[in-house]
């Protein structure tokens, strides 16, 4: 579209805008009737540890949601010279699971618990052999029961639990709903009905009897919509809360909320089945559509569904760029005593090309990117730190080879157990995230960890902010039997380029070289946890 079109698909109102809480940065991403991208906004933002829970408080989630839609504001008024009033539907996204447990006034009861929190092992376990049914660390449910296990004295008052992406649904319209993908990471869904798993619900208020709690499990689970259903619409309190500056009409329609799973599957069409993405930043995650389900439970793989409620196959791994994004910034620091000034994409994108000169096998380096627990490989809590022997060859072409092997490291081995033990197929696997803003390196790095080919499209770094602004536009002018994989195929990604990167065989063994490397090494990670408290 030319700018005077886009300008009167604004002013009109003939816009869907996707908000995303990411775990460095809540994105904006507003679309137009084209589902092209024509406007942004962003805010970044840190969790922090506190007393041992990682967490961001209501303050960091408010003033960061406002001013990332400020920035947006601003973004279209510097590009339009117009004002957002009107917007045809919105949509928000969160990073998944974590804990968010409000008493009957609607006040929240202890410090939100983020996805990063391996601290609900006990309850994991417990949880995953009553259910019969992979129940992960940091997903809602086994937050509650850990909170039950511990006797915490906030659990009684407990009346309605949710994630961030409902939280802040819930404020906007005052509806406690999530779409079903998010749903599925906080409480198994039954497939078949799209809803939580009732015989599940009854297996867990069995467990809890004994506590005689004022509340049963569904009573405080919120309600489950999927793509494309109606989630309510922007309350005068929420349009508010949103636009400080009060321009934002209330009425807009709200998609339901979904979880970043969802919005990558969506931003990167791979809801439909044997399709697949990669979604890598701070942390990261691989999800293929399943055909059927596994033949036994696995502790690392998840369960979950796409935003209309297919089985989904999950490796989720704590930890990926932020050990990278450390190196990378030293780099820059270096060159800033030097007395250069570069741009921080050009230093991100020499150092990332530097990787693809190295020794298949990164020369013998090893690194391990743990900032915090990563419980594919068994650990609560991570330590970053790099390992090379006297023979190993260090330069720099390996050093940030060895950093980016292992920012996967920890997903391959999850992966592995898919595709090698479970036979999983894959007919297509995209990437998305800040791994993949880097021209053709973060799709090689992958590629050769999962031999398989990974694709790239154009639209990769809006991520799920796009995905979930999709799913808004989905839910308002979708035709009537109209699929979501239908919608995503023939209305937006329709002729929409992109770049795939084969597995290269000598980067596929070089990484297996490594990951023995990686294996072995575990015991060093242990020892750092151990000893540097």
């Amino acid at each position: 579209m030319n700018l005077e079109a886009v300008k009167q698909e604004i002013v009109s109102g003939k816009t869907s805008l996707g908000i995303e809480f990411g775990s460095t940065r809540i994105k904006a991403v507003l679309i137009g009737s084209d589902h092209s991208p024509i406007a942004s906004g962003s805010h970044d933002w840190e969790n922090r540890l506190e007393n041992h829970i990682w967490t961001y408080s209501l303050e960091d989630i408010w003033g960061g949601l406002q001013d990332c839609y400020s920035n947006l504001v601003k973004d279209v008024a510097d590009r339009y010279g117009v004002t957002i009033r009107k917007i045809g539907s919105i949509g928000f996204s969160a990073m998944m699971h974590g804990y968010m447990a409000f008493n009957e006034a609607g006040e929240l009861l202890v410090p939100f618990r983020t996805w990063r929190n391996t601290m609900t092992e006990e309850a994991s376990n417990r949880l995953t052999e009553v259910f019969r049914y992979h129940i992960p660390q940091r997903w809602s449910i086994a937050h509650l029961y850990q909170a039950v296990l511990n006797k915490e004295p906030h659990v009684p008052q407990v009346a309605h639990f949710t994630t961030l992406a409902g939280y802040v649904h819930w404020k906007m319209t005052g509806r406690k709903v999530l779409g079903v993908g998010e749903a599925s990471g906080m409480f198994p869904i039954d497939l078949a009905t799209k809803q939580f798993n009732t015989r599940m619900i009854g297996q867990f208020n069995e467990l809890i009897a004994d506590n005689q709690f004022p509340w049963t499990l569904e009573q405080i689970l919120p309600e489950v919509l999927s793509a494309g259903e109606d989630a309510g619409v922007l309350t005068e309190e929420g349009a508010k809360l949103l636009d400080v500056s009060g321009n934002l009409e209330a009425g807009i329609p709200l998609c339901p909320p979904e979880g970043d799973a969802g919005t990558g599957m969506t931003a990167t069409n791979s809801v439909a089945v044997r399709t697949g993405n990669v979604s890598a930043g701070t942390s990261v995650f691989a999800m293929v559509v399943l055909e059927h389900e596994l033949s036994r439970v696995y502790d690392a793989i998840d369960l979950v569904t796409t935003p209309t409620g297919n089985l989904v196959g999950m490796v989720h791994c704590n930890n990926c760029t932020s050990d990278l994004n450390a190196w990378v910034s030293l780099f820059a620091e270096c060159l800033d005593s030097f007395g250069c000034k570069p741009d921080m994409n050009e230093v991100y994108g020499t150092l990332y090309r530097k990787a693809l000169e190295g020794d298949a096998d990164c020369g013998g380096l090893l690194a391990y990117n743990y900032f915090s627990g990563e419980h594919i490989t068994g650990f609560e809590e991570g330590r970053p730190m790099f390992v090379r022997k006297p023979d190993s060859k260090l330069n720099l072409a390996n050093f940030m080879r060895v950093n980016l092997f292992t920012a996967l490291g920890a997903l391959k081995t999850g992966l592995d157990i898919m595709i090698k033990e479970e036979n999983v197929k894959i007919d297509r696997m995209l990437g998305h995230g800040g791994l993949y803003k880097t021209k053709s390196v973060g799709q090689k790095i992958t590629a050769a960890a999962m031999n398989a080919p990974v694709s790239v499209m154009e639209t990769a770094g809006e991520g799920g902010a796009w995905g979930i602004a999709l799913l808004a536009a989905y839910m308002l002018n979708r035709e009537k039997g109209e699929t979501l994989e239908a919608y995503l195929d023939n209305k937006v990604f329709a002729g929409m380029s992109g770049t795939s990167e084969e597995p290269n065989p000598k980067d596929v063994a070089g990484f297996d070289e490594f990951m023995k490397v990686y294996k072995s090494g575990l015991a060093i990670e242990r020892a750092a946890v151990e000893s540097l408290q």
